[in-house]
């Protein structure tokens, strides 16, 4: 399979990536339109109702302030998962997202953990460190990318900043890292000119044949051979 087969943007690569951003507005309008909270249903460490935040918190955002910040980045690396990665999008989407929440819920403080940014550093990590693994010439430049526009995200994964979850972004980190180690990638095959081929014979090259086999120029040749 061909890169041009591999890495291919239609459809499939920005309807989850939207899908996903707009199941987390529309939770916030529902919230400000009928004046609800569902903060009860993120992320509660040490009870076990808690566990049902590992599926519904990523959908949840303390304030508008707090959706916006998650919805550029979201939508950028879910698209660059399904394109770049698009035989295991799936997998690693999903896995990760579950993943995250119940490493957050192991280790997170006593309290109510929402919204989606652990699911932006599992995918920001994933993205990162699956390319520098895959060794692949775009996979290593989406790697730099990723570095260059998100790499300021590995100051949150400490307890830096009040009234954040770093707990949760670590927990993304972390699974990111396993992920890219433990899923199996299939990578385009490296394209092959005609003369890297067994079907090729130089003898049967025109331009070739202008060529003597210590690579001297012949000036003249038989074209009618």
């Amino acid at each position: 399979m061909q890169d041009k087969e591999y890495f291919k943007f239609d459809g499939y690569t920005v309807t989850t990536a939207i899908a996903f951003v707009l199941l987390c507005w529309t939770v916030y309008t529902i919230e400000v339109r009928f004046h609800l909270n569902f903060n009860s249903y993120g992320i509660r460490p040490e009870k076990l109702s808690g566990l049902r935040g590992i599926i519904f918190s990523p959908f949840i955002h303390g304030d508008l302030n707090h959706l916006w910040s998650n919805t550029v980045p979201a939508l950028v690396l879910t698209i660059a998962l399904f394109y770049f990665y698009r035989r295991i999008s799936w997998k690693v989407f999903v896995f990760g997202t579950l993943l995250t929440g119940l490493l957050t819920w192991l280790i997170a403080r006593p309290n109510y953990h929402i919204g989606a940014s652990g699911v932006i550093y599992m995918l920001a990590s994933f993205l990162f460190f699956k390319g520098v693994f895959t060794r692949h010439y775009r996979l290593i430049a989406l790697s730099f990318v990723i570095a260059f526009f998100y790499g300021s995200l590995v100051w949150y994964v400490f307890p830096l900043k009040t009234g954040i979850s770093w707990e949760g972004h670590l927990s993304g980190g972390v699974v990111g890292v396993v992920l890219a180690i433990f899923t199996k990638n299939v990578l385009p095959e490296k394209r092959k000119y005609i003369w890297e081929t067994d079907q090729y014979k130089p003898e049967d090259d025109l331009f070739m044949r202008h060529f003597d086999e210590n690579g001297n120029f012949i000036e003249f040749i038989d074209e009618e051979e």
